[in-house]
């Protein structure tokens, strides 16, 4: 097999060179973090799982005509991505009040909240990605004014969409971070979504039972992460059913066309 050049190792996911001067190959890895990596562990199966569901998503986003940097799966672990300049921001959207906004608002974890909120935090994890404003943003030239009115935009939609993905599989989509980056074409340039949308990056809750099926599990100890991950990915048809048989000791998934 060629060796290929690692560019960047992160938390959950490894990058490196592309087939192609303009992509990258994405590969998830099966760590797991918490509180800003104080918390660690090496999970079996997640890395697969958070692939495929991403794939998922990021495929129904593309053929919805929304701009992502998803191009194709390549196997298990690893998709084929277009390279992009990371904006440096993480972009929180919140449906229903839960982690970080509980503690700063002194609300109710469950608690409806008016409207959902568009939260945007600098990406800088020796900083602990501090909540920032828009002005914020602008001023420091993180992203244009223009930029910061399409992400929002396109925020607005994803969170239309997996609103909708979700609930009707009977998961209440708590919350989620996503991340945007500008994709160069010689002199054009344009902002699309990148990194990933995965259990990793969502509260997604059971609807009738608000049983979590996201990294809550590992943060909290409340249980087997791969098997809330695994009913996710049951759920939006992924992984096969079980069919009243044992549930086998790792995910078996249904081919992705």
């Amino acid at each position: 097999m060629k060796s290929r050049k690692r560019l960047y190792e992160g938390k959950a996911k490894i990058l490196y060179e592309g087939p192609d001067s303009d992509t990258l190959i994405v590969h998830f890895k099966d760590d797991a973090t918490a509180y800003n990596a104080q918390k660690k562990a090496v999970i079996d199966g997640k890395g697969v799982l958070n692939n495929r569901i991403s794939e998922l998503i990021f495929q129904r986003l593309n053929d919805l005509g929304l701009p992502t940097h998803f191009i194709k799966r390549l196997n298990m672990r690893e998709q084929l991505i277009h390279k992009v300049e990371i904006i440096p921001l993480e972009v929180i959207v919140r449906n229903v009040a839960a982690g970080s906004i509980c503690k700063m608002l002194g609300l109710t974890e469950g608690e409806a909240l008016p409207r959902s909120i568009i939260e945007f935090c600098y990406k800088d994890d020796k900083l602990g990605d501090p909540l920032i404003s828009e002005e914020h943003i602008t001023a420091f030239g993180w992203a244009s004014p223009q930029e910061l009115d399409d992400i929002i935009a396109m925020t607005t939609r994803i969170n239309d969409f997996l609103s909708g993905l979700f609930s009707a599989v009977g998961i209440r989509l708590v919350d989620f971070k996503i991340e945007f980056g500008r994709q160069y074409d010689g002199d054009m340039v344009r902002v699309i979504l990148a990194d990933e949308i995965s259990p990793d990056s969502c509260r997604l809750w059971d609807m009738k039972t608000d049983q979590k099926f996201d990294k809550d599990i590992f943060r909290r100890d409340l249980g087997d992460l791969v098997e809330g991950y695994s009913e996710v990915a049951r759920r939006l048809g992924i992984l096969k059913e079980p069919n009243g048989k044992p549930k086998p000791s790792k995910p078996v998934l249904v081919k992705s066309d």
